[in-house]
């Protein structure tokens, strides 16, 4: 079947499923010039704390921008220090450093690939604030090995949600496992809007009041500017977009989910490994990943086969540019190290139809 073109995601397939009902949405905010803050995040607000069974929910213009402002709300900042995992997209590191704090990076484990609970005590110093644990791939991290580590020493646990809008870990919905949990919006996410857009979840009031003052240029009442703040709120039209993709994103991770018990039992390659799925955690598969000794090959002939999969990373968070400074060397972290170098991401979205991933998987099978 090489008249295939299956690339990694194809977001127009979901588009054309919910164009009407997303164009009048969008029509609604262009009528009313309600393009910034105001009624339609913060209908979006209440709707998305619903969905994550929290008490609140901050709507904000970017995930990196949740993780920055969540840092700020705890007074994380020169000086501190927090725990992130090496292997995420590099957005988790940027908080600490947007603050002055450091990102002490620890290692994942070599099946799950999520933060090794094992890796983090030996990284904690009297500097240590938070540890941030990443729902990764959208399957929830081992939330209770880290929490009790972050209260033996009195430290805050964010979530970092942002592949992971639904996934649940011991039946209670990611969101509300630690301090604040921090949630991307971008386009290819499980819920993903038309431009850009992020929110915080937490069950503490106090967080969330301060959320939505330093996303508003440290200000609760207009010209009036309590703290140094930042413009981060979220637009009418991407709220009004999520707030329509919030009905279907059950419907869409539940589809995703039988998209991946199917590769998870009919991959049968002994040359492929896949994420190890913990009793714990129901992920909600925002990416499929596989190793593979030989991925140039792989990738190569995936692609002469019509399937165009991504890869991410390429380049774990430790041996990026940008943190040379942190005197890290090729080694130090050799799990987040060897997924870099291995990693594949097989085409996963709602959308696929049976043929489709039965024709993935057989092609796997096959090299």
């Amino acid at each position: 079947m090489p008249n295939h073109h299956l690339p990694f995601l194809d977001l127009k397939r979901q588009y054309r499923q919910i164009k009407h009902e997303v164009l009048a949405a969008m029509e609604q905010v262009l009528e009313e010039a309600a393009f910034y803050g105001g009624k339609y995040p913060e209908a979006f607000e209440e709707k998305f704390a619903r969905h994550c069974q929290t008490g609140f929910a901050v709507a904000v213009n970017s995930g990196t921008s949740a993780l920055h402002l969540a840092m700020l709300t705890l007074d994380i900042g020169r000086g501190d220090e927090v725990i992130v995992p090496a292997n995420s997209f590099i957005a988790t590191a940027w908080a600490a450093s947007y603050t002055g704090a450091t990102p002490v990076f620890a290692d994942c484990t070599a099946d799950t690939w999520q933060l090794d609970a094992s890796q983090i005590e030996a990284n904690i110093t009297p500097r240590t604030k938070a540890i941030v644990g990443v729902h990764l791939y959208g399957q929830p991290c081992d939330v209770d090995a880290i929490k009790a580590i972050a209260d033996r020493h009195n430290l805050y646990f964010i979530e970092d949600s942002a592949q992971a809008h639904g996934a649940e870990y011991e039946g209670r919905r990611v969101g509300g496992l630690g301090e604040m949990a921090c949630f991307s919006f971008y386009p290819g996410k499980n819920l993903g809007t038309y431009g850009a857009g992020g929110g915080i979840t937490t069950n503490n009031e106090a967080y969330a009041r301060r959320l939505r003052s330093l996303r508003n240029h440290g200000s609760t009442e207009k010209y009036y500017h309590d703290e140094i703040g930042f413009s981060s709120q979220m637009g009418g039209l991407e709220a009004a977009v999520l707030g329509v993709k919030l009905n279907y994103l059950e419907a869409w991770n539940a589809r995703r989910r039988e998209i991946a018990k199917y590769y998870l039992q009919n991959i049968q390659n002994p040359a492929i490994r896949m994420q190890h799925q913990p009793d714990f955690a129901e992920s909600v598969h925002h990416l499929f990943v596989i190793t593979t000794e030989n991925r140039d090959g792989l990738m190569k002939y995936l692609n002469g086969n019509g399937v165009f999969p991504g890869i991410h990373y390429p380049v774990p968070c430790h041996l990026q540019k940008a943190y040379a400074h942190l005197n890290h060397k090729k080694g130090d972290f050799p799990n987040a190290e060897y997924l870099s170098d291995h990693c594949l991401s097989l085409p996963m979205y709602a959308e696929l139809t049976d043929e489709e991933v039965t024709y993935v998987a057989g092609l796997i099978n096959k090299f």
